[in-house]
């Protein structure tokens, strides 16, 4: 199979290429040149947002089985890149997310809920909107049978530059209390980011189209579990002080942004974010490793680069302030969470 990755150098994109690799595919990366690409593909550069940005994409004569592109502002980016290559490429997979769908989606939503509105030709505007214009970009030029929309939603694992499993996983190393948002059996749905990329690309080999929510059937781990495998592996001696949702609430702290991956039980976010039907995409061979796996993978990673995980520009820094987390902690809120 001949794959071409729009990005490729970066968390979802560079998993894709890996497992492509894995596969024995001829991977050719499109990028700008601000990371290194993985050995062993081709590479060629641009930046989209740029004029003729798709310049070297343009003047190559290459064509591809597959298309994965993982673009989120713009959506025009992915609208030119689209009508460039759909009679040079076999299916057009769009990296989308849950996010696209209507606020709030219901616990159990499916990918026939209500979606944002979105333009194909639109500048950036707001996450969702861009991501729905990706997918609207994709179909135009790729039509319904030959565009896959993979509707992620919590992504973790090696190479995240989002910040959420990495700031987990350094809390953890730092040692001492540690502000446990409860209660510990609340369930979670996420993804690895390797898992993503392997059900990608069966999905792109199968000729599948149409939109999948990408993700763990729910409960696949929980916050306890989650948090017990990042003490664990990062053996600093964390003491996890389970707290209940409404102390943190009335903390004033911030679900899944200062304390990453939680949100509320019961809440609209809780159920947009960890309560999306995947029934669709398990039945097409969606397979999920372990938490512990995707944590002790996670933290070896981080050990390699000095335990300074890559932030993206434009994405919100994650984390909990050490004095607010200590200010809750000796007011006596915790322990009551499990």
């Amino acid at each position: 199979m001949r794959l071409l990755v729009l990005g490729g150098t970066e968390f979802a994109g560079r998993a894709v290429v890996e497992a492509a690799l894995g596969r024995g595919w001829d991977v050719t990366v499109f990028h700008r040149g601000r990371h290194a690409a993985p050995p062993g593909v081709r590479s060629l550069h641009g930046d989209r947002t740029a004029p003729d940005g798709l310049a070297a994409l343009a003047a190559d004569g290459a064509e591809w089985d597959v298309v994965v592109d993982t673009w989120s502002a713009a959506p025009r980016a992915v609208r030119d890149a689209a009508r460039l290559l759909r009679d040079r490429a076999g299916r057009y997979v769009y990296v989308s997310s849950c996010s696209v769908y209507a606020w709030a989606p219901p616990a159990g939503y499916a990918e026939d809920a209500p979606v944002v509105e979105g333009s194909a030709d639109a500048e950036q505007t707001s996450y969702a909107e861009d991501k729905r214009g990706g997918e609207l970009a994709a179909l135009e030029a790729f039509g319904a049978d030959r565009a896959l929309l993979v509707r992620a939603g919590l992504i973790l694992g090696p190479y995240e530059n989002v910040g959420r499993l990495p700031w987990w996983l350094t809390r953890m190393a730092r040692g001492g209390p540690v502000l446990a948002p409860g209660p510990r059996d609340l369930p979670l749905e996420y993804v690895d980011v390797r898992d993503l990329a392997e059900w990608t690309l069966g999905a792109a080999r199968a000729e599948l189209s149409g939109p999948y929510n990408l993700m763990s059937p729910q409960g696949h781990a929980t916050m306890g579990e989650l948090l017990e495998a990042c003490a664990r592996v990062t053996g600093g001696g964390a003491d996890l002080r389970w707290t209940e949702p409404e102390v943190i609430l009335a903390a004033g702290i911030e679900p899944w942004t200062q304390l990453p991956v939680w949100v509320p039980p019961g809440s609209d976010l809780h159920d947009a974010l960890h309560a999306a039907d995947v029934s669709r995409a398990v039945a097409t061979g969606l397979r999920c490793r372990p938490v512990t796996e995707t944590v002790a993978d996670t933290w070896t990673w981080l050990q390699q680069l000095d335990g300074t995980a890559p932030q993206r520009p434009d994405r919100p820094s994650k984390g909990l302030d050490p004095e607010v987390e200590a200010r809750v902690l000796a007011a006596g809120g915790a322990g009551g969470g499990a």
